[in-house]
């Protein structure tokens, strides 16, 4: 912790940089950068109450990223977590996972195997037809209701064009560590997209993604290798993605229709380690494997109306069905003759949702006031194979539905200063009625400094896992709990921002993030009796445990002609009090350190530009339930820090029709880190946590077409 304190130090005294003072048109052009996210109507980041983060297009293409994971691993306060095992990737913000984080596409939360908006694998949000992607850190649970709580992610897809005709094929190759071959080794990525303008009001697209990621070996030998020294199969699984999308949006005068349409079809091949010998008389021997193949299928469908009514108010509703499916494919595979057969399909998991937002505002004309009054309906169709007695599998299928009616207000006091109060009414079907509540106040101040807090009140109710999962293995039993009632939780955030004209061509941006959030009734696994008969313990989720978050930021930023460079700080500490029902954590504050950095340099004349990213994630503990003298007792345990460097240079050719992009990914190489847990005297174990494969390079060529 010392030797962080410089550091954070040194970070802070940027943001007290003095600078000339400048007037509020000065800066205007860098701040009219427009944004929905929770906003009552789309205005400019300065009048936003929010602080919202945005991620521009340009910062997509500089990172060569094909899905969110690729992109959001350089973030503060955002930790990406893959899983070999799974193939999936997910989100956890502040310590949180992805159960408090919803990310939602155009204000529409996203689908997921047991959810909507929560626990979404982010290998499987695509960015192909993305126009910018905002962040809110912080209580959401006004505008986007149950699950809101540690923060959103709204991807806004693009709807038009300046051209007639836009025509982009890209084709990207990138190696798996250090393993690449042209088919069947690396990652191998083709996408086309094909755009429309069919008349001052009509706009069509269509697109198409294959991501195929053929796995990572590491130390084992693949789906072919015929020996019986459990070295069979991939560290990493192979993945196949298919993604398809169109859009359909028409807009005249005040009236805006769009309809939006995804599709994925993604494999995961499992090749089991054990490789099974029969000898066949006289001499032959078969040897063969039993595998598995996990299927996810999503539907995603959207339609939007936007315009007015009544000659000023605005309406915005948007109507969604999604589903997502997760099948598992069982066969023999034959490693004599390289086929399958004996196979099983079965259907373990869905999530149908069908889903409906909508919101009125602009009822005052003299603009010293506005008010907002919105519905939010869901109804969650769930459906999951668990364990059942006698070692049987018992299919369940439940249906969660949800009212919501919210109203949230901007009240100009002066120019310069804005109040904004809302409320959200939740009635359940399967809980108590929720409620959640926010006041956010935003003050310009002059020399261009921006000042924001809020108090927010939130709620995350229990997923489908938690509720109904059944799980059994080596003699422990896992029980949801369907008595579980939704966590509640109070934020408090601040922020100060300023912006400052240094000079011709020179600008800085330094901001300032203060955050506090407390969660009660957290849910956990925990231990709450014995198998009738057995000695066989029972595991269930219960709200037990309770959450303790506080968060300093900052995030600085300065332009130089064609330098742009970025740098901030994050330093969090958690309390969290776990109870497995045989011990209790402490519950004091554990704290970690991150930070981000990112230059990029353009060659305007050659139309080439540098960029480099950097993220250090510095040392974390956690309590972790262990055995110490025939006791249950939770350790302190120590995660070892990390970097992650990332480097890309993108070259445009032929006025920009077509571009060139080569880079390297986790430069530092990282692959696994330690966790580290004292055991008495001067022992400590360890164990390994993967976190990927190691560094990467990747080639992507694109082709514009556009008239």
């Amino acid at each position: 912790m010392k030797k962080q304190l410089p550091i954070i130090a040194f970070l802070l005294l940027i943001n007290c940089v003095s600078a000339q003072e400048v007037t509020k048109d000065s800066v205007a052009n860098p701040l009219q950068e427009v944004v929905v996210t929770g906003q009552l109507e789309p205005q400019s980041i300065r009048k936003s109450v929010f602080n919202v983060n945005k991620i521009t297009r340009k910062d997509i293409e500089r990172q060569a990223a094909n899905n969110l994971s690729d992109l959001l691993n350089q973030y503060l306060n955002i930790t990406i977590t893959p899983s070999s095992g799974t193939g999936r990737s997910t989100v956890s913000m502040f310590g949180l996972d992805g159960q408090y984080f919803k990310i939602l596409i155009d204000n529409i939360p996203v689908v997921s195997d047991n959810s909507v908006g929560n626990n979404v694998d982010l290998t499987q949000i695509n960015l192909d037809d993305i126009e910018q992607i905002e962040i809110i850190e912080g209580s959401m649970g006004v505008t986007h209701g149950a699950n809101a709580v540690s923060g959103i992610l709204n991807i806004i897809t693009k709807k038009s064009s300046m051209h007639k005709w836009e025509i982009t094929t890209t084709l990207q190759e990138e190696t798996v560590g250090e393993e690449y071959a042209m088919f069947n080794k690396g990652r191998h990525i083709q996408a086309l997209k094909v755009s429309h303008t069919l008349s001052e009001n009509w706009f069509v697209s269509l697109g198409f993604n294959r991501n195929d990621f053929s796995g990572y070996l590491d130390q084992r030998k693949g789906k072919d290798y015929t020996d019986t020294d459990l070295k069979r199969g991939f560290t990493w699984l192979p993945k196949q993605q298919y993604l398809g999308n169109a859009t359909i949006n028409y807009n005249k005068g005040n009236f805006r229709a769009y309809y939006k349409f995804d599709y994925l079809n993604e494999n995961i091949n499992y090749y089991n380690p054990s490789v099974i010998v029969t000898i066949i008389p006289p001499f032959e021997a078969e040897r063969f494997a039993y595998d598995k193949r996990y299927i996810t299928e999503r539907l995603y469908n959207h339609l939007n109306l936007d315009g007015r009514f009544l000659g000023q108010l605005h309406y915005n509703v948007s109507f969604s069905y999604q589903k997502q499916t997760r099948n598992t494919d069982d066969f023999k595979y034959d490693l004599n003759t390289k086929s399958e057969s004996e196979n099983k399909k079965t259907e373990n998991q869905s999530t149908e949702i069908l889903y409906s937002t909508g919101t009125v505002t602009n009822f005052f004309k003299d603009k010293m006031a506005d008010l907002q009054l919105g519905y939010e309906i869901i109804n969650n169709k769930g459906f999951a194979i668990v364990d059942g007695e006698n070692q049987t599998s018992v299919p369940i299928t439940k249906t969660f539905n949800n009212y919501d009616f919210f109203a949230a207000s901007e009240i100009k006091v002066t120019n310069a200063f804005w109040v904004r109060p809302g409320a959200r009414f939740s009635l359940q079907s399967q809980f108590d009625n929720q409620y959640a509540a926010s006041l956010g106040f935003r003050y310009l101040l002059e020399n261009n400094i921006e000042l924001r807090t809020s108090l927010g009140k939130s709620y995350r109710t229990p997923d489908f896992e938690e509720l109904y999962s059944k799980i059994k293995f080596s003699g422990h039993n896992f029980y949801g709990n369907e008595n579980l009632i939704p966590e509640t939780s109070t934020s408090y955030d601040f922020n100060i921002k300023r912006t400052s004209i240094l000079g011709e061509g020179k600008k800085l941006y330094n901001a300032i993030s203060l955050a506090y959030l407390d969660v009660n009734d957290k849910i956990d696994m925990a231990l709450v009796g014995f198998a009738e008969g057995t000695t066989d313990p029972v595991y269930q989720y219960i709200n037990i445990s309770s959450y303790k978050m506080w968060n300093i930021a900052s995030n600085n930023q300065f332009e130089y002609n064609n330098w742009s460079l970025q740098a901030g700080a994050s330093l969090v500490g958690i309390s969290r009090v776990i109870d497995n029902g045989e011990a209790v954590s402490d519950d004091k504050f554990l704290y970690g350190f991150q930070v981000n950095a990112n230059v990029s340099y353009n060659f305007s004349k050659q139309d080439l530009q540098f960029s480099v990213y950097y993220k250090y994630n510095g040392e974390q503990q956690q309590f972790v339930a262990t055995t110490e003298n025939d006791e249950a007792v939770y350790k302190l345990s120590e995660i070892g820090s990390y970097s992650f460097l990332d480097a890309s240079v993108k070259k445009s050719f032929f006025k920009r029709q077509f571009d060139a992009t080569i880079g390297a990914r986790n430069i530092f190489d990282v692959t696994n880190i330690q966790q580290g847990i004292a055991t008495g005297g001067a022992h400590t174990a360890t164990t390994d946590i993967l976190l990927g494969y190691g560094r990467s390079y990747f080639l992507k060529l694109t082709y514009n077409l556009n008239f």
